[in-house]
């Protein structure tokens, strides 16, 4: 049995200190592999020094987070397109992200962070890499300008996923994007269990977004990618299955869209 976190930022400050025994601890938990979405700018250089650290565990992806988003976006995305096309032929990164939209603390830069997710999976598409979506408070406007690329080769994840069965069927008829389901999951009155319970496994991969979002009982503490079985155990339980076909189900569609 082992377990794929489909979304950890392990690069974070949150980390320094004790970062090799995090990873150690989480492999000896059955978490074995880490996608690692980028920040931005800023970001890079320590996320791209812990994948080759650990190359075997840790994948980096490359995009701008939306709220990293400014005003300048189009020079901020001129230097993905050039690490995309550097790195290309080695294909060292694993996906566009995370990118999106994030209209939860500030909608002043909501029509660059619209350009800047579009522009972001027009690269992921030039270069057939999969998407990892961020988004808050922004759902609707997220998914509008994704389903407008439906007819193309484009894939890829809806992180942290916390919407309704609505929000969850529109991302499933896409046919090629799975929803990432992480700690929400096992907090108290979330809901999510009663939209997941609806759900076919077939259609989810899980995630910490360590170091937020650490599930109950660690709820409010850091966030850590072992801690992906207990978001698994949960998932388990909602849907009556095993441990083992949860971890069997869900780490074969992370592979479906991130590989390896």
């Amino acid at each position: 049995m082992a377990f794929i976190d489909t979304h950890t930022h392990l690069f974070s400050d949150e980390f320094k200190e004790d970062i090799d025994s995090v990873i150690d601890n989480a492999i000896k938990n059955t978490v074995t592999k880490f996608y690692l979405p980028n920040v931005d700018e800023s970001s890079y250089e320590e996320m791209m020094r812990l994948s080759s650290k650990y190359p075997s565990n840790c994948f980096p992806l490359i995009g701008i987070h939306p709220c990293s988003v400014t005003q300048n976006y189009h020079q901020q995305l001129d230097w993905v397109k050039q690490k995309v096309t550097a790195n290309k032929q080695q294909k060292v990164f694993h996906g566009i992200g995370e990118i999106g939209i994030d209209l939860y603390w500030d909608k002043t830069l909501e029509k660059e962070q619209k350009k800047a997710f579009a522009e972001q999976i027009e690269i992921a598409i030039e270069f057939d890499l999969p998407i990892i979506i961020h988004t808050r408070n922004a759902f609707n406007e997220a998914f509008e300008i994704v389903s407008a690329y439906k007819q193309t080769s484009l894939k890829g994840i809806f992180h942290c996923f916390s919407g309704t069965i609505t929000d969850a069927e529109k991302v499933i008829s896409l046919n090629t994007f799975k929803l990432g389901i992480g700690g929400v999951l096992t907090f108290k009155n979330s809901g999510l269990d009663k939209v997941v319970e609806l759900l076919d496994l077939k259609h989810l991969v899980l995630e910490t977004d360590s170091p937020y979002l650490a599930p109950t009982p660690y709820r409010g503490k850091r966030n850590e990618s072992k801690y992906l079985t207990l978001i698994a155990t949960k998932l388990a339980e909602i849907k009556k299955v095993s441990v083992d076909d949860v971890a069997a189900i869900t780490t074969k569609n992370a592979i479906e869209i991130l590989g390896n």
